[in-house]
């Protein structure tokens, strides 16, 4: 259902799905912070909320584009991902805390991201969340921002131009941080590769170009990160 989330300055909107009892048990549940792609909070991301939902988790889609203006806030909210700090870190703070507030949350909660999400998955993994699973995100230039990290369930495609060599890379550093970790690359998936975007007649050109939907490597990232966050989430 579409919410608000408070933040410092007022409130930001934002998307909630709540588990059904009857299927994943009664509450407390833990809870997932769920971060958009550079489309925001597309009809994509709120079904990837409900999937987290239906798996037994809260899950809340901040809305990092709320204060206005689509092409202000895209170029506002990729400086804030590629310096690891900014407003959009704290509204995904802010997204934790609402959840953790809530008599219906465990208090233990992760964050999944995709894309422009994936990257901000990764810095807040070093932050106050308890697991952390990056879709196809940029690793942050100040690779600093890893040390004390939660642990991190991460997926990439080998098909995907613009992160060639990221999974291998991120598992190194955080293999030589100690951290605990499930990072992959699926040879047959691109960038985007678990998000189903409506890209009609542009498919077949997206997945010539290294993009677009790949079930079978989606399914399988999904069941690593639900069996990744039913881990490190449990109370």
């Amino acid at each position: 259902m579409e919410t608000t989330i408070p933040v410092a300055d007022g409130e930001i909107d934002g998307y909630l799905a709540a588990p059904q009892p009857e299927i994943a048990g009664p509450p407390p549940w833990p809870g997932v912070v769920v971060v958009h792609d550079a489309l925001g909070l597309s009809r994509d991301i709120r079904r990837i909320a409900e999937r987290f939902a239906t798996a037994g988790f809260l899950a809340l889609c901040p809305d990092l584009y709320s204060r206005g203006g689509r092409a202000r806030c895209v170029r506002t909210v990729f400086r804030e991902v590629g310096e690891g700090r900014g407003r959009s870190f704290d509204d995904l703070e802010a997204g934790r805390r609402a959840l953790a507030g809530r008599d219906d949350c465990t208090g233990r909660i992760g964050v999944a991201g995709f894309c422009l999400g994936g990257g901000f998955a990764l810095v807040a993994a070093g932050g106050e969340f308890d697991a952390s699973a990056p879709y196809y995100g940029f690793l942050p230039r100040d690779r600093s921002i890893l040390d004390g990290a939660c642990p991190i369930v991460a997926s990439y495609g080998r098909r995907d131009p613009t992160l060639r060599g990221a999974a291998d890379k991120l598992a190194a550093e955080l293999s030589r941080r100690g951290i605990p970790h499930d990072v992959k690359e699926y040879p047959d998936a691109g960038h985007s590769f678990a998000n189903e975007l409506p890209l009609g007649p542009l498919n077949v050109l997206a997945k010539v170009l290294g993009f677009g939907y790949h079930h079978e490597s989606s399914e399988d990232a999904w069941r690593r990160v639900l069996a990744f966050f039913a881990e490190h989430l449990a109370r």
